[in-house]
């Protein structure tokens, strides 16, 4: 009876939530021809940070009545980057994760038939990231992908054909800083846990990403205010944005992250300031994509590079 009352209030809430984040878009959609700067958007509803108020304009700025998306990396869907984008629209999507009943999971938090929402339990990878989207017929005529995954993210963003969504949003590193172009090796089992016990040494830099995604036809356009999610725009609708397209050269605004979450060698949160993030994982093997070829070097051999 108590789960039941729970989930009862939970439902109530998560109705609330809908209702006053819809208000607020419709109010903000009056100025988005005036916004300039993407980080004037950030607004939280089911996201984890502000990107809902990014997507939104997005979405509004491109005219995508009912948005086609995939999110690869949502936990049981109570915080993620499509959920709102669901909610309001009632569109077709796909999301994917690996924790266990993940169905079960996101019913609890989701009333699924008000959409067309598939629900995949499985650990994507390079490999499989291909196969399994055009399993779901979901490969092509995607308007947002976003993904979330904390570890080879950048292997897998390398498998997307060209032209392959109109908006993509990208988690990055923000604490391997705005010069180095790196990311994690692949490897299969890779968690950022067990890869170097302060949890920091995952996924990629920012400008790995961006140089990999412009050959995909997408241009960076920008990060959230918390510093840890890239957002991207495929090159034939930019100009459909108020916004000022941000130059690749000084990402330095772009990746100034002051969160801190690092951990000790014995799982401990030790709040490690963000300066002294490279010096902390310094011993960790990174692949090296700033010249011809991926090299695999140790980031203390790199962070000369790094002002």
């Amino acid at each position: 009876m108590i789960q039941i009352f729970k989930r009862f209030l939970k439902r109530y809430f998560d109705k609330k939530i809908t209702m006053i984040g819809s208000s607020h878009f419709l109010n903000m959609r009056k100025n988005y021809m005036n916004i300039k700067n993407l980080n004037e958007l950030d607004y939280k509803v089911y996201s984890q940070n502000g990107e809902d108020g990014i997507i939104d304009y997005l979405i509004s700025q491109l005219n995508i009545q009912k948005p086609k998306f995939i999110e690869i990396g949502v936990g049981d869907y109570t915080e993620a980057n499509t959920r709102f984008v669901f909610e309001r629209t009632s569109c077709e999507g796909l999301i994917v994760d690996i924790i266990k009943d993940f169905e079960n999971e996101v019913k609890k938090n989701l009333s699924i038939w008000k959409g067309n929402l598939k629900i995949v339990e499985k650990k994507i990878d390079p490999q499989n990231l291909i196969s399994t989207l055009k399993d779901k017929n979901f490969y092509d005529k995607i308007d947002l992908f976003s993904l979330d995954i904390d570890g080879y993210d950048y292997w897998v963003l390398k498998e997307l054909p060209k032209n392959f969504c109109k908006i993509l949003v990208a988690e990055f590193n923000p604490y391997f800083g705005s010069e180095l172009q790196i990311t994690v090796p692949f490897k299969k089992d890779f968690n950022r846990s067990n890869y170097h016990f302060s949890n920091l040494c995952f996924g990629a830099s920012l400008k790995a990403i961006i140089k990999l995604l412009e050959e995909k036809n997408l241009k960076f356009i920008g990060t959230n205010l918390f510093r840890n999610n890239a957002f991207f725009i495929d090159k034939n609708y930019q100009d459909k944005l108020s916004i000022e397209i941000p130059s690749d050269d000084n990402l330095k605004l772009y990746t100034d992250a002051k969160f801190r979450e690092s951990r000790d060698a014995k799982n401990r949160l030790n709040l490690i300031d963000p300066e002294k993030i490279l010096s902390e994982i310094k011993d960790c093997e990174v692949v090296d994509l700033s010249g011809s070829g991926e090299k695999l070097k140790k980031i203390k051999d790199l962070i000369s590079l790094e002002e």
